[in-house]
């Protein structure tokens, strides 16, 4: 293998070309990113830098004497593959082939169906969506989050610091009931009402209004929530659409095996656009979490310069965080199989407790809210605790 390009280039393109480097690949390394900027760190985009507490530089993903010997292709956006011959189109016109791909496109942020967008209207996925609403955010008012997940959870902590007037509509039972389950969402939802967030929950929305700008969000039930910003915060989609037609099957993201091979030889994926199989659920799952997107790297990586032949451990569970209020919220492993949940230390009235998912008696998930000592004893022991490692079938 000679040659080998990496198609997006964030956490887990990053992450990609520094496994090959480490795991002695010494060919030419092609690293392609739609967006003009080096590789930034994300989860500061809803907190952090969103409250002006950090600066552009400090979202370096790169160390200042780091040189990985790619040719980056910045500003770049992949739009078609040819995967038996591994032949990438790009925007430009122009065509590269390559020994061996690696696809990490990520995911982009869901519009609200139907609604046109108005001044004061952001989506939160990029550096520059990030300024945006952080330049809006500035003048103050009456803020409105539609959608409960971390994106949403976050922006509307950091808003309340800021001192803004933050209204939260989700369309589930709870903030975050989609990754927790409904139990311990409503939990965890306690802190948004501490703080004064105003929670509409079970109700989905029409559409916004406004002329000249955004004024309001209309309610599934006819209301209407009076809005000087709104933040979309309601999910997100793979980046595949370009990846039609050319021989890599496709689900809720990229199909990949448990090691990342895709159903094209010499083509793996990483990242929010990389479905993996799963043995535990026994299906594919995207892990849309930092840490994802930086441990899964490495396996993917040895797939593909072993031509698909290299073992090794199935990836750690899923393993994520959110910063809310200044309290730490840690998740790791799986909701969907478990059959219980419940309480093993602290309180949910003390803001602080520690939660065991359980299926069939086995732990498969833990929950922690300002429990990091006992939390990670559970994360080591989750995965210690894991599946072997099982191929799918693509």
């Amino acid at each position: 293998m000679k040659s080998v390009a990496i198609v997006g280039a964030s956490l887990a393109g990053l992450s990609a070309a520094r496994a090959l480097r480490k795991q002695g690949y010494a060919g030419r390394l092609l690293i392609i990113g739609e967006e003009a900027h080096r590789p930034y760190d994300r989860p500061p985009l809803s907190k952090e830098f969103l409250a002006g507490s950090i600066d552009e530089e400090a979202l370096s993903l790169e160390a200042e004497d780091e040189d990985l010997g790619a040719q980056w292709l910045l500003g770049t956006r992949a739009t078609a593959l040819d995967g038996p011959s591994r032949t990438l189109g790009l925007d430009d016109g122009s065509t590269l082939r390559a020994d061996g791909i690696v696809l990490a496109t990520g995911a982009s942020a869901r519009e609200l169906p139907g609604a046109r967008r108005l001044p004061g209207v952001h989506l939160l996925r990029t550096l520059d969506d990030a300024r945006a609403l952080r330049r809006d955010l500035r003048g103050g008012g009456r803020l409105v989050v539609v959608g409960g997940g971390f994106v949403g959870a976050e922006v509307a902590s950091t808003a309340r610091g800021l001192g803004m007037d933050v209204t939260l509509v989700q369309s589930g039972p709870a903030p975050l009931a989609g990754v927790l389950g409904t139990a311990m969402g409503r939990a965890v939802s306690l802190l948004h009402v501490d703080h004064g967030v105003r929670m509409l929950c079970g109700t989905g929305v029409q559409g916004l209004t406004g002329t000249d700008r955004v004024s309001g969000v209309v309610l599934a039930d006819g209301r209407t929530v009076p809005a000087d910003i709104v933040v979309l915060g309601i999910g997100s989609r793979p980046c595949t659409d370009w990846l039609h037609g050319s021989s890599v099957a496709l689900g809720d993201g990229v199909v990949c095996t448990a090691a990342g091979a895709t159903s094209v030889p010499g083509v793996v994926a990483v990242g929010d656009c990389a479905s993996w199989y799963d043995p535990l659920l026994g299906t594919g799952r995207r892990v849309e979490h930092w840490s994802g997107a930086r441990d899964r790297a490495p396996a993917a990586v040895a797939t593909l310069l072993s031509g698909g032949t290299a073992g090794g451990e199935l990836p750690r569970p899923p393993y994520f965080w959110s910063d809310q209020y200044g309290v730490r919220i840690q998740f790791t492993g799986h909701t969907g199989p478990a059959d219980s949940v419940a309480i093993e230390e602290g309180a949910v009235d003390d803001r602080s407790f520690l939660a065991v998912y359980r299926q069939a008696g086995r732990p498969v998930g833990a929950l922690g809210v300002n429990r990091t000592r006992s939390f990670m004893r559970w994360r080591r022991q989750l995965a210690g605790a894991r599946v072997p490692q099982q191929p799918a079938v693509l």
